[in-house]
């Protein structure tokens, strides 16, 4: 039998929210940093990216992005982290921000207790 070296290792997604993981409500507020290959990481919500001037562009497939598209939406691990913890309280939800879908949680919560 053949010699297999081991399996190469690697997180490729971070989770970044307000919610816990299991919220269901909260996933829509939810932002994802995404390994992109090379070195690079995107700032995902939903099938957007945030580009540099903070501004979020649908990501197409990958054989229709240019590079000027990837010289914007693409970033070293600790800026898309950055940029994600910067705009993940920005999110708005049918009109409800991140502010608000956590004062509706707490408040459910308080009902239950």
């Amino acid at each position: 039998m053949t010699d297999i070296p081991e399996p190469a290792v690697q997180a490729t997604r971070y989770a970044v929210s307000y919610f816990p993981p299991d919220d269901h409500e909260g996933a829509l507020f939810n932002l994802s940093v995404e390994y992109r290959g090379r070195g690079l990481w995107a700032v995902v919500r939903l099938r957007s990216c945030l580009g540099s001037d903070g501004t979020w562009s649908y990501e197409s497939i990958p054989s229709e992005r240019e590079d000027e598209w990837l010289a914007e939406h693409r970033f070293d691990l600790d800026t898309a982290l950055k940029l994600a913890k910067e705009h993940a309280p920005k999110i708005t939800v049918n009109g409800f921000t991140v502010a608000d879908a956590l004062a509706m949680r707490q408040n459910r919560e308080q009902r239950r207790a």
